[in-house]
């Protein structure tokens, strides 16, 4: 697997995995769309996010696939140290396989190495624990719990961060 810029061919493919709307949500909150997506809506959200402080990226296998995808963005423009991922999501198929772990790896080491972070930040909905598990695998540690409105319903999104060494 290996990482590299989003293009906007990525969207169509990407949405594409979103099936339902309980998936959509806990993927990307409230902040792309309603289901069911059209294949445009990241091409349209990034279009409005500052490229200086927005970095989104896509997992490829080794055939080339996009297998995932994930951005980072700098929550304090003014702190290049913490950056945030947001949008983490892998293919269906390729999903309980380690991938995900593995690509979060990859941005990981992304964050560290190219973009000089000392932590990672991210949130995660308490409904979706194959995605919690995922992150505490790799060292992450809740820091707080904020409750978000989601399809009328009150749900626990649990504040998480790592340190890079």
């Amino acid at each position: 697997m290996t990482l590299r810029k989003y293009q906007k061919e990525d969207s169509k493919i990407i949405c594409g995995w979103v099936k339902d709307a309980k998936t959509l949500f806990q993927w990307s909150a409230d902040r792309i769309g309603t289901f069911p997506l059209k294949g445009d809506e990241l091409n349209v959200n990034y279009a409005e996010r500052d490229p200086d402080f927005f970095i989104p990226l896509t997992a490829l296998d080794d055939s080339g696939n996009v297998a995932g995808h994930l951005f980072i963005l700098y929550p304090d423009q003014n702190d290049k140290s913490l950056v945030r991922f947001g949008f983490v999501i892998v293919s269906p198929d390729l999903r309980g396989k380690g991938n995900g772990r593995k690509m979060l790896e990859l941005a990981l080491d992304y964050a560290k190495t190219e973009l000089g972070a000392k932590k990672v930040s991210l949130g995660v909905f308490e409904n979706n624990p194959a995605a919690r598990r995922c992150y505490d695998s790799l060292g992450f540690v809740p820091t707080g719990v904020r409750a978000v409105t989601i399809l009328g319903e009150d749900w626990n999104c649990v504040d998480m961060e790592v340190e890079l060494a």
